[in-house]
């Protein structure tokens, strides 16, 4: 049985954290998220290489990993925070019958479904029907099953990428807030992760059903895809994609990048029931990177696809 203890207690949280939250109901998050979008593209040296230079010291980031190791060579800060790190640097499990983690970032839930029911902290739960956007059929084929949410810091290479191979079906934006997801915030913010806009892609694979999901939070508007470039900003309407009609379809393969995050977020990923065993050794709270082993396929669920 994997670890979910997490304490909900706002008496254990510091003093500032509520009205920190509070206040987040009060800003107005697009327009804030889009000043950063703009300013972390300026090209002038100064400013671009002053913003990277402080979240290297910050976040202590070892700029060996990263295919260019010359912070003032990226042309704007964005550059920066998608940057490609070496493949040694991130070695992926090669096991035919594990999934990968897509991103490096913060392990904040991870574990079974109650039914429709996802878990974003002790005692607060929300619904999987509002995550994928009200698609009945696609709700019912992750019931019961495992989820796993990741989230990433400003000091994480903002790439995402696949856990298995798998072809695209659908994608929805689910336009919404930008809340800033952090542990105060998941803790305090009922049904964090339906408040915020998202992407969500959902693909056919050799176990059934899978979704990654990218949320957006504050500073963090834009979102992209490999096949479709920007998502977000986009209309503030729900926008879906079917691609099961496509001439060419999209498939990609465990490990291959999936899209990125201009600016930091969070995934998170959803398996169908009985399809996968999560490590026993995962625990909420943990740093993982991009490329490590989340769980296993279980014995008899490849070739199990119940798509319609």
């Amino acid at each position: 049985m994997l670890n979910l203890n997490q304490n909900n207690n706002e008496s254990l949280l510091p003093w500032y954290a509520r009205p920190l939250s509070d206040l987040q109901y009060l800003i107005p998050h697009h327009w804030l998220s889009n000043i950063l979008f703009h300013l972390s593209r300026l090209t002038s040296p100064w400013i671009k290489n002053f913003l990277i230079q402080q979240v290297i010291s910050l976040y202590k980031i070892d700029m060996r990993q990263a295919q260019e190791s010359d912070p003032t060579r990226y042309a704007c800060f964005n550059e920066f925070f998608i940057r490609a790190l070496h493949e040694d640097a991130r070695p992926q499990d090669k096991a035919n019958n594990t999934i990968l983690a897509p991103v490096d970032g913060t392990l904040h839930q991870i574990g079974v479904l109650q039914n429709d029911k996802l878990l974003q902290a002790k005692r607060r739960d929300y619904s999987l029907l509002k995550l994928l956007g009200n698609d009945i059929e696609w709700t019912q084929r992750f019931i019961d099953g495992n989820f796993v949410t990741i989230s990433l810091s400003l000091g994480d290479s903002h790439r995402v990428f696949m856990p298995l191979n798998g072809e695209l079906i659908k994608m929805y934006h689910i336009p919404g807030s930008l809340f800033d997801i952090n542990q105060f915030n998941l803790r305090l913010i009922p049904k964090l992760f339906l408040r915020n806009e998202r992407v969500v892609c959902l693909f056919e694979t050799a176990i059934g059903p899978m979704a990654v999901i990218l949320i957006g939070t504050l500073f963090a508007g834009g979102i992209e895809t490999t096949w479709a470039g920007a998502i977000t900003p986009a209309s503030r309407r729900i926008n879906s994609w079917n691609y099961t009609t496509s001439t060419t379809p999209i498939r990609l393969n465990k490990g291959q990048q999936l899209g990125h995050f201009n600016m930091g977020s969070t995934v998170i990923l959803l398996f169908g029931a009985k399809r996968i065993d999560l490590n026993s050794n995962l625990r909420v709270g943990m740093n993982v990177q991009m490329g490590i082993s989340l769980g296993s396929i279980l014995t008899g669920s490849i070739g199990t696809n119940h798509a319609n």
